[in-house]
């Protein structure tokens, strides 16, 4: 600043109120002192200077760095929080970078609230989070933990699938779970609710999984070998996301089942990755954007109004119906 000041002849002072946009400095000479910061490469340090009043009106977000609709929910966090006057930091982990090191980044770097995006910590680890700074958990609930929730009513979502399903005749329906992602144990519940609720308990089978692309490419190895054995294939998976879906889509196709002549295939989150198949995945849509905008008014909401108690949204999901299910094969 005092480099700019000495260039343009002008007091250190005034440079200070120009980059402020307070009144005081003329027009020429506002564009004078705008144009010499340029010429020699000079920003100003917006970070200190918030530092110096005690703030950085940082929110910090934890992501997975693979997990695509993580992906959505930044694109929804960037503008909600430029709305509110605040910045964003990201902060991925990875399987060789823990959850509980990418959040301590964040705090590192003096973020005054932290988004974590479909969490796996413990519960224990959560509170203690919680208690730390102020916390908002996306996609995953933890009971009693001191922070705020965001998630879509998961029930509601694998019901709507589930319906969509046994509508189209289908009885067969098997459940890829997700371990423990988040939402996994809802959407496991769920299926096994609705297989009951539609008199076909006995034929409920859920087979363990991930949320990866992997996982789906796995199941519809196992599903294969056991039509090769005798065992009939379902005739229909609810996958436990659209990531596992697209992966047990690509096993499926590569062994010549058509889909969904075959058999259907359902997903769950609406990432953007099922608008780009070939195919369209029916899925159960999640709003990125909705959630994302929660996330940071909560997080905002509790920083400005240090009273306010964590609070919980819950938000409606929709079953998008496109090109991977259909009526049931003939049996």
């Amino acid at each position: 600043m005092a480099d700019v000041a000495e260039k343009a002849g002008v007091s250190r002072a005034l440079v200070s109120i120009i980059f402020r946009n307070q009144a005081g400095a003329g027009r020429e000479t506002r564009e004078r002192v705008l144009r010499v910061a340029d010429e020699i490469g000079y920003r100003p340090d917006s970070a200190a200077r918030l530092l110096a009043r005690g703030r950085s009106r940082t929110l910090g977000v934890m992501f997975a760095v693979h997990q695509t609709f993580h992906t959505d929910l930044i694109t929804g966090i960037y503008p909600e929080a430029e709305r509110l006057g605040y910045d964003v930091l990201l902060s991925g982990s990875t399987q060789g970078r823990s959850e509980a090191k990418a959040v301590e980044a964040l705090l590192s770097h003096r973020c005054e609230a932290v988004i974590l995006l479909g969490p796996d910590a413990q519960p224990g680890y959560l509170g203690e989070l919680g208690q730390r700074t102020v916390t908002v958990s996306v996609s995953r609930r933890v009971p009693q933990a001191h922070v705020d929730f965001v998630h879509s009513a998961e029930g509601k979502g694998v019901r709507q699938a589930m319906d969509h399903l046994v509508e189209l005749g289908h009885r067969r329906i098997v459940h890829i779970d997700g371990g423990r992602g988040p939402g996994s144990a809802e959407r496991r519940r769920a299926y096994r609710a609705a297989m009951r609720r539609h008199g076909l308990e006995d034929r409920a089978r859920v087979i363990p999984g991930h949320h990866t692309e992997e996982s789906g490419v796995e199941t519809g190895r196992l599903l294969l070998a056991e039509r090769d054995s005798g065992r009939p294939l379902p005739t229909a998976v609810l996958a436990g996301n659209d990531r596992c879906a697209m992966g047990l889509l690509m096993s499926l196709t590569r062994a010549g089942i058509e889909v969904p002549r075959d058999l259907s295939v359902v997903g769950y989150d609406d990432s953007h990755l099922s608008h780009l198949m070939p195919i369209g995945l029916t899925t159960v849509r999640q709003d990125a954007v909705l959630m994302a905008e929660h996330a940071v008014r909560f997080a905002v909401e509790r920083l400005e109004n240090g009273e306010l108690q964590p609070r919980e949204a819950v938000l409606d999901p929709k079953l998008v119906i496109r090109g991977t299910s259909g009526p049931a094969p003939a049996q």
